[in-house]
């Protein structure tokens, strides 16, 4: 019997006897095949034999209770799976028939504390293999034959952050006051009170939230702006030249960050809003790795953005990768395809056209992969002829107009060039439908034009299409598994870029061991296997 109660503990080792007290013998074949609670009640000791996390510990004191570690893996898993909080996921184990059958646990097992979760998430991110859970399952499905190298969808999907998104004001406020918790915590009392004293606003900066202000009066809000920035600026003076690490290094950095972001000064010399939004905004200096993302040009939304890639096969989630929400959907690429650099056998690539420009393609290309995604199309803002009215032709070097005019193109270093019709336009009868401007029409060369011209004429034939739209659908239904759960899957539990990526991973290494259950996974002397295989 399994019995922990004290917060502190240690690697233990599991043990059951078949008599009536076990869940699985009690649930039979209600513990339905092809659901993971039966394939972890069956595979879980091989899956998690007792020394999965030796490495994240020291050596234990003798006397304190123990976990063991296919229990701690398996309430890991099934609370992402579940979308639980770490108090619920405990309240499962004590009261759950399935969940215990998946644990190895009797039905007379205590829970352990909820904050032993915390600190196994915490041990996991500062271990060598932090991924292992969803890494593993990945071996798994590997060896079983289930997972296959011919394709790979990618796409993302946004995840909400856990944290009120603030207003300039409150981060101005924010960070002041982050500033000095930090001194104060950190005993650095000198500082302190230089700090302290340059401050001019008559606010001490103790409590959180925004300070008093009349918010119908655009004159006060503008000269309390003035105040929170000028109050920055006179705590970054007093800092200058002193000796910073830790907590308040990482709080002066994000004073001078928060203090420049959204606020310039005007003429006059007074600090206003900028009416502008700063690249890279810091959205919370609750979660300062949450940004600003855009789903589409009218969804915006704040947080991170999980990148998946899927294999269409078998319906298992590849790889995962976590980043700020203003990171392009080909901004993951490099990480998404870094599993198949050592393969001899590499799979296609499925996307949609986030991933079809032509950087994207010349670096698949030249890891080796083949892109099937379809080209962004190409707009005129103008409302005048779009390019692909015009003939590009590299080989000899000219592009044609639609009134059959050839422009030569002047090519630059990177590879692109530019041809200009300003010499044909002032004549050309389809001038007003062309362009507006008095300089003439003018046409940009891809760096990689040749590339985009090659997937233009794949995707004029109905076989390509046939082959996309086999695939593509695939990763759309793995995020609506991912985000069934709000929390843990479309919505984040906790705060910071590599605990809301904990989160996922896990999520994902439950949502494939889910698959590998209705997929018949198993296992014998000769190793993994599913149905069929």
């Amino acid at each position: 019997m399994v019995r922990v109660k004290n917060l502190s503990m240690a690697l233990g080792t599991t043990s059951i006897q078949p008599r009536f007290e076990n869940p699985r013998e009690i649930l039979g074949d209600r513990l339905r095949e092809g659901s993971i609670y039966r394939l972890l009640a069956d595979e879980g000791d091989r899956l998690f034999p007792n020394d999965y996390f030796c490495d994240l510990y020291t050596r234990s004191v003798r006397g304190r209770p123990t976990v063991p570690a296919r229990v701690l893996a398996t309430v890991m898993l099934l609370q992402a799976f579940e979308g639980l909080s770490d108090r619920e996921a405990i309240d499962h184990l004590e009261v759950d028939l399935r969940w215990q059958a998946a644990c190895g646990v009797d039905t007379g097992a205590e829970a352990f504390h909820p904050t032993v979760l915390v600190g196994q998430r915490n041990r996991l991110r500062a271990s060598s293999r932090p991924r292992r859970l969803f890494d593993d399952v990945k071996v798994v499905a590997q060896a079983s034959g289930a997972m296959k190298n011919r394709a790979r969808v990618f796409d993302s999907t946004p995840i909400y952050d856990a944290v009120a998104t603030q207003d300039t004001v409150t981060q101005l406020r924010s960070v002041i006051r982050k500033l000095l918790v930090a001194l104060d915590g950190t005993g650095r009392a000198e500082l302190a009170t230089k700090v302290r004293g340059s401050l001019t606003r008559d606010d001490d900066y103790q409590g959180p939230g925004k300070p008093p202000c009349d918010w119908d009066d655009p004159a006060a809000r503008e000269q309390l702006v003035d105040e929170l920035v000028r109050d920055c600026r006179g705590a970054l003076n007093a800092l200058d030249g002193a000796t910073l690490d830790g907590a308040v290094n990482d709080a002066s950095e994000l004073l001078a960050l928060v203090a420049g972001q959204d606020v310039e000064e005007g003429e006059d010399g007074v600090f206003r809003i900028a009416r502008k939004v700063a690249k890279d905004r810091v959205i919370s200096t609750v979660d300062t790795e949450a940004r600003h993302g855009h789903k589409s040009k009218s969804r915006r939304f704040d947080g991170f953005k999980a990148h998946l890639s899927v294999d269409p096969d078998s319906e298992l989630i590849d790889d995962v990768v976590v980043t700020p929400a203003n990171t392009p959907d080909k901004g993951a690429v490099a990480k998404l395809v870094e599993p198949f650099a050592a393969l001899a056998d590499k799979p296609e690539i499925v996307g949609d056209a986030a991933y079809g420009d032509g950087a994207t393609r010349a670096e698949l290309k030249e890891a080796g992969l083949r892109v099937i995604a379809r080209v962004p199309p190409v707009r005129n803002m103008t409302g005048g002829f779009a390019k692909d009215r015009f003939t590009v032709d590299l080989d000899a070097s000219t592009v044609t107009c639609p009134a059959q005019q050839n422009a030569s193109i002047r090519f630059s270093r990177d590879g692109g060039g530019v041809a200009r019709f300003a010499p044909h336009c002032a004549t050309c009868p389809l001038a007003s439908q062309c362009t507006k401007s008095r300089h003439g029409r003018s046409i940009t060369v891809h760096p990689q034009e040749a590339l985009l011209q090659r997937a233009r004429a794949e995707q004029a034939d109905s076989a390509w299409w046939d082959r996309y739209r086999a695939d593509r659908p695939m990763v759309e239904r793995k995020i609506a598994h991912l985000v069934f759960r709000s929390w843990g899957g479309r919505r984040a539990r906790t705060r910071g870029l590599k605990r809301v990526a904990t989160d996922l991973e896990t999520r994902v290494g439950a949502l494939n061991l889910a698959r590998l259950a209705v997929l018949g996974l198993k296992s014998d002397l000769g190793g993994w296997s599913v149905a069929g295989t």
